[in-house]
């Protein structure tokens, strides 16, 4: 951008790199989505990540930090979560230069692992990222969980499963 008689313009270039880098955000959570739902590939989350990158998934989920430490949480991920479809929507992407915030909603059914249980989960994602070397990459995700319910009583009479409040 640059001042024109007092007007911020942006040239077309810049306007285009912007929407380029907000794709490319989808697009790494999409690929995040799907490392998740095809068994919680442990390799292809971590390689998501930044080396020093932050998964927080709070009292629920845990946390794990360093793309080693992602790695080993999601090695043991598929014995807490069996069945995941991960659904995000609503996303608020915030481009700044390298770095940039991403804001999403997740509604997913899936299956604890532990009781057999077909459970909801619906949270927000807010999620931080850096371009490195040309990429983005996920430098800190945080997972808030509005609910984690029985699929069969539903978040209305039952909003998180025994042990799994926040």
């Amino acid at each position: 951008m640059k001042a024109e008689g007092g007007y911020w313009v942006t040239t077309i270039e810049s306007r285009l790199e912007r929407l380029e880098d907000i794709e490319d955000i989808k697009q790494l959570k999409a690929k995040y989505c799907r490392f998740c739902d095809e068994g919680y590939d442990p390799d292809g989350i971590a390689g998501l990540f930044t080396e020093t990158g932050v998964w927080d998934g709070g009292r629920t989920f845990g946390l794990a930090e360093g793309r080693d430490g992602i790695r080993k949480h999601f090695e043991g991920a598929g014995s807490r979560i069996s069945i995941a479809r991960h659904q995000v929507m609503n996303p608020i992407i915030e481009i700044n230069g390298q770095t940039a915030s991403g804001h999403w909603l997740l509604f997913q059914p899936c299956t604890d692992a532990s009781s057999g249980e077909a459970v909801w989960l619906a949270a927000t994602y807010n999620d931080e990222y850096l371009k490195v070397d040309g990429g983005w990459l996920i430098d800190r995700l945080t997972i808030e969980v509005a609910f984690f319910s029985p699929y069969d009583k539903g978040w209305a009479e039952q909003q998180f499963l025994s042990g799994r409040a926040p």
